[in-house]
């Protein structure tokens, strides 16, 4: 008689399927206090905070910082990071607002900027894949210089938008079933991110250089190439977000973008990027974006000051790290 043991599923099937529920519960998590913080609004401000305008507001706000974490997400999933996101952003806007790029009227203004952000995601893809620069270093460096060439190209001025179809893209007629046009490419990206990262190779690529490096080079794939699309991705995002930017504003400013690195990140963290690299989620992400735009929301319409608004986003950064260092313990018992 011959014995035979019944097949076992391959050890790593759990593990993928224990990461996916952590991911659900972690995203389901993610809804609830943001469900909590609409909450919040209702009764702290119900009449403010529920209208319509205030809530095609806080859409509007989160579009333009949530196509720049779509295009962070990928790059800390790969196991990188970019400083430079938000220096980016402010460069392409200010340099899509001149008079002489206006001259070429909306497809001018919106072939500028997302140019100048994809040159610039070159440069940080050139750096850190084939010159060997650490990314923190690299983008660091692509940081100091778009915000310096913003501020040599606006002189310190405020650049003015004067394109009708471009500045009518952020009035109320321009709304597709009351909903902005920003928050409708905002959506776009947000959908085309995701199934670039969960269905296509593309994304088990990055995934894949994000958790190992060397086996991932091993299996045949091209770090280096590989990281050198990531910061492309990275920068047409930024470019995306400054014409985005531009619509919301009507203007072009060096100070544009501030700060747009460290909020990205952020969500990124909350929403179960792993910071290390090897796992990151577009729809946590979004989340993420749409928690800490709420908050700013919320401490707005109640005069609470800016300086308890960063202390409360920085104790949230905080908890998320804590809670995905507990994650990967549990992950690896």
């Amino acid at each position: 008689m011959t014995l035979t043991t019944p097949a076992k599923s391959p050890p790593t099937e759990g593990r993928w399927s224990a990461l996916g529920l952590r991911a659900d519960i972690r995203n389901l998590s993610l809804l609830g206090v943001l469900v909590a913080l609409i909450a919040v609004g209702g009764l702290t401000r119900p009449a403010e905070f529920l209208a319509t305008s205030n809530l095609q507001l806080v859409l509007t706000q989160a579009s333009v910082i949530g196509v720049v974490t779509v295009g962070m997400t990928f790059v800390i999933t790969s196991g990188g990071i970019d400083l430079s996101v938000g220096a980016i952003v402010a460069l392409a806007s200010v340099w899509a607002t001149t008079v002489a790029t206006q001259e070429f009227g909306f497809a001018g203004i919106l072939f500028t900027a997302v140019a100048v952000g994809v040159g610039c995601g070159l440069v940080n893809g050139v750096l850190v894949a084939y010159g060997g620069m650490v990314p923190f270093i690299a983008t660091l460096a692509m940081l100091a210089s778009a915000r310096g060439l913003a501020l040599q190209i606006t002189d310190g001025r405020t650049q003015i938008v004067t394109v009708p179809s471009v500045l009518d893209l952020g009035i109320p007629d321009a709304y597709v079933l009351g909903i902005p046009p920003l928050v409708l490419v905002f959506a776009a990206v947000t959908v085309a991110g995701w199934l670039l990262l969960n269905r296509t190779t593309f994304g088990r690529r990055t995934i894949a250089v994000g958790g190992n490096p060397e086996a991932a080079r091993l299996a045949g794939i091209d770090v280096r190439r590989q990281r050198l699309f990531l910061y492309l991705l990275s920068g047409l995002c930024c470019g995306i977000a400054a014409f985005l930017l531009v619509v919301l504003s009507g203007s072009g400013q060096n100070t544009n973008g501030n700060l747009y690195e460290l909020d990205a990140i952020a969500a990124a963290i909350i929403g179960g990027t792993l910071l290390s690299g090897g796992r990151g989620t577009i729809v946590g992400s979004v989340l993420g974006v749409l928690v800490f735009t709420t908050i700013t929301n919320i401490f707005a319409l109640n005069n609470l000051q800016s300086d308890v608004q960063q202390i409360a986003k920085g104790a949230i950064i905080v908890a998320a790290v804590l809670v995905q260092r507990r994650t990967a313990r549990d992950g690896a018992t």
